[in-house]
């Protein structure tokens, strides 16, 4: 399958309410009483109320980049709005007819997942179309779109490239039930040439934790990113392969505390997925695409438990990858301290982190030397503690180019899509 844009909307179906009458009646068993069949019930509705809440729609972007949220819930005590980037929910007021609103302050040009919090509940917005896809707590999303200038993620009349949606069944995962079905989605540039002489450069893309395959293209806008460098000739144009980075599914089907020390089960889960990127994913992208096979014109990159992803299969094989980016890394060992919270991780002596890093990359020191390892985090994030630990480590046992990177932001796309603006450009030099 393959499409150009990656972004979807959700369309909302009313089922009308009916009861079915049974067939003439028939004795029933002993004990048990047999009501006659309800009538057909029918559902009056006012024309005027219904047309009212129709006209009443979420989400709106002014032309100064403020942003109106509208909530209908009259019966509701509270109603807030959690928007991506911002640590504080806000407060929406209710008007006269029940319904609650909010306007922002103009917000810098952006797309921003959000969600409603009504009386403590937290739900996607029924009045915005705009989904973000995701396997654990997908959102609305509210497009700022850049006036007058486009962001690099912004859709625009520029030559475009195409994603490709490959499907597989991996060897070597260890999912619980069924097939162990895989899929990912690779980027190709504008003008890709299946028998250009000269392969193309190749960037293996992670996402992170609760996301799919298809997360760098539906929330990051990774392909419009990617188009508008290209554009601008800020990269070389570069196939991008986007896999499902689970080894096994038990990292969704058991939840968020698959996070909690030893952490069993995403060391587990970056083992199988090493073995899944070197001997599935690769050898299935370059028999299907023209890329290059050799370091220096392959790189690996990834968010969150992609990042970690990336430390652990990329700077363990410097013969497979010239190139390591990690972005917010969610960095783990066994070894790891056993704890999870930055105050008290900023207390755990660099000991502890030593043998948690050098568990990860034992060989670190005597390896063939990079052309590039880049780490970033921002600095509200809660992983920032130990992707400075590991930093600081880097600099003095990664051999090559290393780069330590720190911005403003917390854990969000918003920090993401910047991440993958700068490492791009710092390939293939």
């Amino acid at each position: 399958m393959r499409f150009s844009a990656a972004s979807c909307s959700v369309l909302l179906a009313a089922a009308s309410l009916f009861s079915a009458s049974t067939p003439a009646q028939q004795a029933a068993p002993s004990g048990i009483q047999v009501r006659p069949a309800n009538p057909r019930r029918v559902i009056a509705i006012d024309p005027a109320a219904r047309a009212q809440q129709q006209q009443v729609r979420s989400a709106i972007v002014h032309p100064d980049g403020s942003a109106t949220f509208n909530v209908i819930a009259p019966n509701a005590k509270s109603v807030q709005l959690t928007l991506e980037g911002e640590a504080d929910p806000r407060p929406l007021q209710q008007d006269a007819s029940g319904t609650w609103t909010v306007t922002t302050e103009p917000l810098k040009p952006e797309y921003y997942g959000y969600r409603v919090i009504v009386d403590g509940e937290r739900e996607m917005d029924p009045r915005d179309p705009m989904v973000r896809m995701n396997l654990q707590n997908p959102s609305s999303i509210v497009h700022v779109p850049g006036r007058p200038s486009p962001q690099p993620w912004d859709l625009q009349d520029i030559p475009h490239g195409t994603v490709d949606h490959v499907m597989y069944t991996s060897k070597l995962a260890t999912d619980e039930d069924g097939l162990h079905d895989r899929d990912t989605y690779i980027y190709l540039p504008p003008s890709y040439d299946a028998h250009r002489k000269q392969k193309y450069p190749v960037l293996y893309l992670l996402h992170g934790y609760s996301d799919s395959a298809i997360g760098w293209t539906d929330a990051g806008q990774a392909n419009w990113i990617l188009d508008a460098l290209i554009a601008e000739k800020k990269i070389q144009p570069m196939v991008v392969v986007m896999p499902r980075a689970y080894g096994t599914m038990r990292m969704i089907t058991e939840g968020w505390n698959v996070w909690s020390p030893p952490y069993r089960l995403p060391v587990e889960n970056q083992n199988l997925f090493e073995q899944m990127m070197l001997k599935e994913v690769i050898p299935m992208s370059e028999a299907r695409y023209n890329i290059a096979t050799d370091a220096p014109h392959r790189a690996i990159a990834g968010l969150s438990m992609g990042g970690g992803h990336s430390i652990h299969t990329g700077l363990n094989h410097p013969e497979v990858f010239g190139y390591v980016g990690a972005f917010s890394s969610a960095i783990v060992s066994p070894l790891a301290p056993r704890t999870t919270t930055e105050q008290s991780a900023a207390s755990i002596p660099d000991s502890t982190y030593e043998a948690a890093f050098k568990d990860m990359v034992p060989n670190a020191k005597t390896q063939a030397p990079f052309k590039l390892f880049w780490l970033s985090c921002g600095t509200e994030d809660g992983l920032i503690t130990v992707n400075r630990r590991f930093g600081s480590w880097a600099k003095t046992n990664v051999k090559g180019n290393v780069s330590i990177n720190e911005t403003p932001g917390m854990h969000t796309w918003l920090v993401w899509r910047e991440n993958l603006i700068t490492f791009s450009q710092l390939l293939w030099k």
